[in-house]
């Protein structure tokens, strides 16, 4: 007789230091159920999970796992007892394929036992064996491409067709939709679905309440390392679970506080930039952004909004347009200059430790790099500055982490990013641009985030956001700006426009610079004009 539990966690502990992450964790995971883990920011969830990977070894506690007791050592163990994780940060190199990735951790035998395949195979059985996995479960996958030519969600793909090629049966994912588009996480939906038909039993952290009650059969909250409790979630929902994880009701109302425009801060006239492949990702898109004003980016995922924060702030060469700043250009001007003039970008990339930050510096020696160079007359670094800097970051936007002296690299995801945006901030812009600020962060700090933007515009600086949902873009923008294919769709009032017809122009179904008869944003005659929707 099968157990019921596929795992079993009774009395996890797990400490850093002084730092207790876990705290006599009590959880179950039934046999083929998809089981959400529900918690703020360093709440212990990454932790936890970890512990099942063979990562992290627990303190103390018991694991069981289909009602045996186990002792997980390495992910070598786990992966013996059939448990599988993809990482919030993908496990894979760059320079190898998408086959030779699969096969990097295999034993004699591994893998492709079924076929009674041994270690050494030709090119040809390996790749047949991994598109028979892949195929099982609707999954679409070149064997043979390099991981650095693929997408973010081939990479995720890749990743979840590894643990199953080596046959898990207890799937963990951590924060999966992160940097997904809407049809990449309905696919991956339909996808966990099948696999849980079959028996599987998956465990999905996520930060995004919404797809937690579309997918889950039950939630798990955390709070501040300890275990809350289970609840069945077709008997709960947003707001019962938000209290659970912060312990008190939350506002979740989003604040857009009307400001008194000024004149145009930020200035794009036909601008046309290249990605990194050589083709063209903004195809001669004007915009302005005034002081005291939020213009939200609306688009589909590759749609030239990253090409667009780096051009803006000198990381992109431009293949022809302007862009001004008070007036002045920028065009050719180094990153440095450019955040000297005022302009500051917090772009949230896939890779927040690979590209935002320095992952062996301290929080304090983060906060330094963006303003080491601006005190000519002196060699000497103001660390009394930046630490005051960070500890307010700290505070501000509740970063968990023992000081501010921690390498970033040991703190969790959401707390990066807290840092990653509160440098911005702190460097005290007058044009913030910021994309996907909350991407990963938990319904307390985004609600947070949204009033500090909130906040800065409210002191006169022109904010641009480039944001994933369109809830959010409509509550908190004054404008917003639609992409499609790098062209701009219209500029509409958020005030006056629906998600439906957000939806309608970033698929290009519905363009409202043609319907206006007029580039949108400015007109060619360079008087300003918006575009009304």
């Amino acid at each position: 007789m099968a157990a019921e539990y596929a795992i079993e966690l009774r009395n996890i502990n797990k400490s850093f230091g002084s730092v207790a992450a876990n705290k006599n964790i009590n959880l179950t995971v039934k046999q083929g159920e998809i089981l959400a883990l529900l918690g703020e920011n360093g709440s212990g969830k990454t932790t936890l999970m970890n512990m099942l990977s063979g990562i992290y070894k627990p303190d103390s506690g018991q694991i069981f796992v289909d009602g045996k007791e186990v002792v997980i050592n390495s992910p070598e163990d786990s992966k013996k007892l059939g448990i599988g994780m993809v990482h919030q940060h993908f496990k894979l190199v760059e320079i190898f394929s998408a086959a030779d990735n699969i096969w990097l951790g295999a034993e004699p035998g591994d893998g492709g036992k079924k076929a009674g395949l041994s270690r050494v195979l030709l090119k040809k059985e390996r790749y047949d064996e991994i598109a028979r996995t892949a195929e099982q479960f609707g999954f679409h996958i070149d064997p043979k491409k390099p991981v650095q030519a693929m997408s973010v969600s081939e990479k995720q793909t890749l990743e979840i067709i590894k643990v199953l090629y080596y046959g898990a049966k207890i799937v963990i994912l951590d924060e999966p939709t992160a940097v997904l588009t809407v049809q990449e996480i309905e696919k991956l939906f339909d996808i966990l679905r099948k696999m849980k038909a079959q028996g599987r039993s998956i465990i999905i952290i996520s930060h995004k309440l919404n797809e937690v009650l579309e997918i889950s059969d039950r939630v798990a909250i955390l709070r501040k390392g300890e275990y809350i409790g289970t609840v069945e979630t077709a008997e709960t929902d947003q707001e019962a679970l938000t209290e659970l994880m912060m312990g008190k009701k939350a506002d979740l109302n989003i604040r857009r506080t009307k400001i008194e425009k000024k004149n145009p801060l930020l200035e794009i006239r036909d601008l046309t930039v290249k990605n990194d492949e050589g083709a063209i990702a903004i195809d001669h898109v004007n915009f302005y952004v005034r002081g005291g004003e939020m213009l939200g980016v609306a688009g589909i995922a590759g749609c030239g909004q990253k090409e667009l924060c780096e051009a803006i702030a000198g990381l992109r060469k431009i293949e022809s347009g302007m862009m001004n700043h008070n007036g002045e250009s920028i065009v050719g001007l180094s990153p440095q200059k450019i955040i000297e003039m005022g302009i500051s970008m917090s772009f949230i990339p896939e890779d927040r430790l690979g590209m935002g930050l320095a992952p062996s510096l301290s929080i304090t020696d983060n906060m330094i790099l963006k303003k080491y160079k601006n005190n000519r007359l002196s060699p000497l670094v103001d660390r009394k500055t930046a630490r005051r800097d960070a500890q307010e970051v700290i505070d501000e936007l509740e970063v968990v982490t023992p000081s501010a002296e921690i390498p970033v690299r040991r703190l969790s995801g959401g707390n990066v990013q807290k840092v990653l945006l509160g440098r911005e901030i702190k460097s005290e812009p007058n044009v913030l641009i910021t994309a996907y600020p909350v991407r990963g962060l938990d319904i307390n700090s985004s609600y947070t985030i949204y009033r500090i933007l909130d906040d800065l515009k409210q002191k006169g600086v022109g904010i641009l956001f480039v944001g994933e949902d369109l809830d959010v873009l409509l509550a908190l923008c004054d404008k917003i700006m639609v992409l499609c294919h790098g062209k701009v769709m219209g500029v509409v009032h958020a005030s006056k426009t629906t998600k439906e017809q957000l939806g309608l122009m970033m698929t290009g179904v519905l363009d409202l610079s043609e319907a206006n008869g007029k580039t949108a944003g400015i007109a060619k005659d360079s008087n300003i004009k918006e575009v009304q929707p």
